[in-house]
């Protein structure tokens, strides 16, 4: 999934510095020309030196933020989670989690162009990783870091009073049913949007993996 708009202005104690912003900023360039390469040469045919000079900075800075070239990918593929985890941050608590969680997949999953492109770009990656074990690596330890991160957001959600296992285990099936949901729908040529499209199986997966789930009942 494409990355949101994160960079712009905001206020509040948590705002981050404008080093910050420029930083993520050149992240994000570095990893849109990261999946450009990609898509176009595949990651075995880019170097980390054709992604620096796409994104128009120096071998020195690309090595500054990444490790090697697969890694220049996690911040666009972060970027999903970052957006729905802030979706369903928007659900009121004391709302039907099950809802909560149905509607802010859905909305990540669907209804914008960038959403759309991005799920393109996504489908390309995961199709390279297939025989890319280190792109693979990736694509795991950016779900793994979203699904630490959506457990505050569920426990917000569940209330004060919920078990702490059981938001743990709800945190890590909705992670995991974005996550397979995408790696199936890659494999096809199913659309972005309607029957068969990452929304659709997504809310499948999260129907499965969790509707036995106390915290949903």
């Amino acid at each position: 999934m494409r990355s949101p708009r994160p960079y712009s202005p905001q206020s509040g104690p948590g705002t981050p510095s404008l080093t910050e912003r420029r930083k993520a900023a050149t992240q994000l360039d570095i990893a849109r020309a990261a999946c450009e390469l990609f898509a176009e040469h595949g990651p075995d045919g880019t170097t980390a030196e054709d992604i620096a000079h796409r994104a128009g900075v120096a071998l020195r800075t690309f090595y500054r933020y990444f490790r090697n070239k697969q890694e220049a990918v996690a911040p666009l593929l972060a970027g999903g989670g970052d957006a729905w985890r802030a979706l369903l941050a928007e659900e009121d608590p004391g709302t039907p989690l099950a809802q909560s969680l149905e509607r802010a997949v859905r909305r990540a999953l669907s209804d914008s162009q960038a959403v759309e492109e991005g799920l393109e770009v996504t489908r390309g990656l995961l199709r390279a990783a297939a025989t890319d074990e280190a792109l693979r690596a990736v694509w795991y330890r950016v779900n793994q870091e979203s699904e630490e991160r959506l457990v505050p957001v569920v426990a917000r959600l569940a209330g004060p009073g919920a078990d702490a296992m059981s938001v743990r285990l709800l945190a890590a099936a909705s992670t995991d049913a974005i996550r397979v949901a995408l790696e199936v729908w890659s494999t096809s040529d199913a659309p972005v949007s309607g029957p068969g499209s990452p929304a659709d199986l997504a809310v499948r997966c999260l129907t499965e993996l969790t509707s036995a789930m106390p915290l949903l009942r």
